[in-house]
C-alpha cells in the first residue's frame, strides 16, 4: 500500500496498444485488460484518476503520440503529479526516449511514475528502479526484433509478387477479395493512357500537367486523401511535373509489380528515402497492365528528348536531341537575345568547364541549324519513305483500340456529368431550405456549371468521333494530304521530329551528323 499522502496525488493513467502487439495477438496487453489493471491498481491504493490517456495503434518507438502529448501538457499544466502504466514498454520502447522520461522528464516536473508489473517506482528507494534502464534496453532490443520480422515478412510477400503498399499507385486499385492482388481503376486508367500518349506527341513533363490542371483532371493526392462525389465546394488540384515523371516512368503500368523503392531510415527513424533502383523489388507480369509494353520502352526512349523544356520562355523543334559531336554531352539552346532576336546553341559541357577548357562552345546560329536539320530530314523522307507502306500502317491504327478507349471514357463521363447535374438540384434545394445563402449557392453553381462544361464538351468530342462515319475515298484523300505534307516537311511538329530523329551531332567544324529511327526497310 502507498503512504497517506496518496490524496494529494492526480493520476494519468497511460495506456498504448500498438499494430505489432495486435498482430501477435497478446491479449493481455489490450486496451481492456490494461485499463482494468490500473484500475484495480488505483482503487487498491486509494488514488485519484484526473484522466485516462489512451493510444490505440501506435508504436512505442514513435513518442509523438496523440494523448501521450495530451499527457505531457497536462504534467506541464500542473494537473498531474502521478502517472501510471501496466509496464515500462506502454510508456515507450525506445530507451533514450523512455529513459529520458523516466530520469530527467518526471523528476524535473515533480512526477511520481509507476508501472505496476515491473515494480517500478520513481519514488520509491528499490533495486527495482535501479534495473529500470536495462529493462528499457531490453523493451527496445524487442521492438527492433519485431521490425526485423515485420520487414522480412514484407519482403518476402514483395518477392513473391504481392502488394504489400498502403496506397495503391494511381491507375490501380486493390482486390476486395486478394488485397495483395492489383486491379486496374478505369477512370484513373484512362488518365494513365493519356499522360503516355501525350508524351509520344513530344509534350514535356511541364506541359502535360499544365494541360490535365487546365482540365481540370483530378490528381492522384485526390483520389486518395478525400471522398469528392458529394463535395460541391471541391477545389481541384494542380498537377506537377514530377507526379508526370514518376507515372512515365513506372513499370507497374506494363503489368510488373514494382515494389521496395522507398524505406525508412530504421525502425526509430521514421523518415523515408529512396532506394537505389537495384534494389528495387521486380516480380514480372503479376497484375493486368495498362500500357502495352511497345508504348512503355518506346516513351523511355522519349523522356530524354522531352525533359529540361518545363522553364523555357520558348520551346524548339529540336530541344532535347542536341548532342556535342565531340564530347558527346548535350547542346543546349540559348535565350533569344533582344539586340538581334537570334539564340545560339552552346555545348554544356563546354559552359560548365569554361575555365578548364574541355570543350569547345559549339556555338550555331540555332535558326540557321533548323532548317538545315528540316532540309537534311525532307531529303532523307524522300527517298527512303514508301509512301503505299506508310498509308497502310495509317489504316491499320484507324480502326478499334482508340474506340474502346473512347466508350470507356465516355461511360465515366456519363456518370460524372450526371453527378454534377445531381449535386447541382442538392445546392438548390439548400439554398431554397435556406443551408446556404445566396453568395455561397452562385459562388458553387459556377464552379459545377465550369466543370460541367468542360466534362460536356469533352464527351461531345467522343461521342462525335465514335459515331462520325468517313466515306473511303474522302478517307484516302485525307490520307494522301497527311503523308503529301509529312513528306514535304512544311511546319513539322515537335511530334513527328521526336518520331524521325533519335538524336543529332555537332561537331566544332561545323559538320552535322543525324541520327534517323528508320532506314530504308522500316517504312
Amino acid at each position: 500500500m502507498l503512504e497517506s499522502l496518496n490524496k494529494k496525488y492526480n493520476v494519468g493513467l497511460y495506456i498504448r496498444l500498438s499494430r505489432e502487439d495486435d498482430d501477435k495477438a497478446l491479449e493481455s496487453e489490450s486496451i481492456t485488460n490494461q485499463k482494468s489493471l490500473l484500475f484495480q491498481y488505483v482503487k487498491e491504493n486509494n488514488l485519484r484518476v484526473y484522466d485516462i490517456y489512451i493510444d490505440d495503434g501506435y508504436s512505442g518507438t514513435n513518442f509523438d503520440r496523440p494523448d501521450f502529448n495530451r499527457l505531457l501538457k497536462d504534467i506541464e499544466s500542473g494537473k498531474i503529479n502521478m502517472v501510471i502504466t501496466k509496464d515500462m514498454s506502454r510508456l515507450g520502447r525506445d530507451y533514450i526516449g523512455t529513459g529520458n522520461l523516466i530520469e530527467k522528464y518526471f523528476p524535473e516536473h515533480n512526477v511520481r511514475y509507476i508501472a505496476v508489473t515491473d515494480n517500478i517506482d520513481t519514488f520509491l528507494d528499490s533495486s527495482n528502479n535501479d534495473i529500470a534502464p536495462f529493462k528499457a534496453i531490453m523493451n527496445d532490443m524487442y521492438a527492433k526484433d519485431i521490425s526485423k520480422k515485420i520487414k522480412s515478412s514484407l519482403k518476402a510477400k514483395q518477392k513473391e509478387g504481392k502488394w504489400v503498399g498502403g496506397r495503391t499507385p494511381f491507375g490501380y486499385e486493390q482486390n476486395p477479395d486478394d488485397k495483395n492482388h492489383l486491379l486496374i481503376n478505369e477512370e484513373q486508367a484512362l488518365v494513365v493512357k493519356r499522360i503516355f500518349d501525350m508524351c509520344l506527341e513530344g509534350l514535356s513533363f511541364f506541359k502535360i500537367a499544365k494541360q490535365l490542371t487546365n482540365e481540370e483532371i483530378k490528381t492522384p493526392a485526390q483520389y486518395y486523401n478525400f471522398e469528392w462525389k458529394n463535395n460541391y465546394n471541391l477545389k481541384y488540384g494542380e498537377w506537377h511535373s514530377k507526379t508526370i515523371r514518376d507515372i512515365l516512368t513506372n513499370q507497374i503500368y506494363i503489368g510488373d509489380m514494382v515494389q521496395n523503392r522507398r524505406s525508412k531510415v530504421n525502425y526509430k527513424v521514421k523518415k523515408v528515402i529512396k532506394n537505389n533502383p537495384n534494389e528495387y523489388i521486380i516480380v514480372e507480369n503479376t497484375h493486368e497492365p495498362i500500357i502495352d509494353k511497345e508504348i512503355f520502352y518506346e516513351v523511355q526512349k522519349r523522356i530524354p528528348k522531352n525533359v529540361g523544356r518545363n522553364e523555357k520562355k520558348e520551346n524548339h523543334l529540336l530541344d532535347g536531341l542536341l548532342y556535342c559531336g565531340d564530347c558527346g554531352h548535350r547542346i543546349s539552346i540559348q535565350s533569344r537575345r533582344k539586340k538581334d532576336n537570334r539564340c545560339y546553341t552552346i555545348c554544356n559541357y563546354y559552359r560548365t568547364y569554361m575555365k578548364q577548357r574541355l570543350c569547345t562552345t559549339h556555338s550555331n546560329n540555332y535558326d540557321e541549324l533548323e532548317k538545315i536539320i528540316i532540309n537534311s530530314l525532307t531529303s532523307m523522307c524522300l527517298k527512303y519513305i514508301n509512301k503505299d507502306k506508310i498509308k497502310n500502317k495509317v489504316l491499320n491504327h484507324l480502326e478499334e483500340d482508340n474506340k474502346i478507349d473512347n466508350k470507356k471514357e465516355l461511360e465515366i463521363l456519363t456518370t460524372d456529368i450526371k453527378q454534377i447535374n445531381d449535386n447541382l438540384d442538392i445546392i438548390y434545394i439548400d439554398k431554397l431550405n435556406k443551408k446556404i445563402t445566396e453568395e455561397q449557392f452562385e459562388r458553387v453553381k459556377l464552379k459545377l456549371e465550369r466543370e460541367l462544361n468542360i466534362k460536356q464538351k469533352r464527351y461531345n468530342e467522343l461521342n462525335n468521333s465514335i459515331n462520325d462515319t468517313i466515306d473511303e475515298k474522302f478517307k484516302n484523300k485525307i490520307i494522301n494530304n497527311y503523308i503529301n505534307k509529312f513528306l514535304s516537311m512544311k511546319e513539322p511538329s515537335r511530334e513527328l521530329i521526336i518520331n524521325l530523329i533519335d538524336r543529332i551531332e555537332i561537331f566544332e567544324d561545323k559538320n552535322i551528323k543525324i541520327h534517323i529511327t528508320f532506314n530504308n526497310n522500316s517504312v
